[in-house]
């Protein structure tokens, strides 16, 4: 009977992942672009003009200004023990 289950298993799995396969090879592909293109000046990769600059200079400044904050508590810490 043992023998008889675990086959029934291997089976069922088999057939769930064929079908779930043959279920995701079956979606129709995306739309085409806009026919005015991605960017303002014609078909340019989309992101290539984001500003990436500001963030970074704001990400390091939280970043130093969270070591420094634990710096201190750290120091005043020490102090008091």
């Amino acid at each position: 009977m043992k023998k008889r289950f675990g086959i029934f298993n291997l089976l069922l799995v088999l057939v769930l992942f064929v079908t779930i396969n043959a279920a995701g090879i079956a979606q129709t592909p995306p739309p085409p672009p806009p026919g005015g293109g991605h960017g303002i000046a014609g078909n340019t990769p989309p992101g290539s003009s984001a500003p990436i600059g500001e963030g970074m200079f704001l990400l390091i400044g939280l970043a130093g200004m969270y070591g420094s904050k634990k710096v201190c508590d750290y120091r005043n810490e020490v102090k008091s023990a």
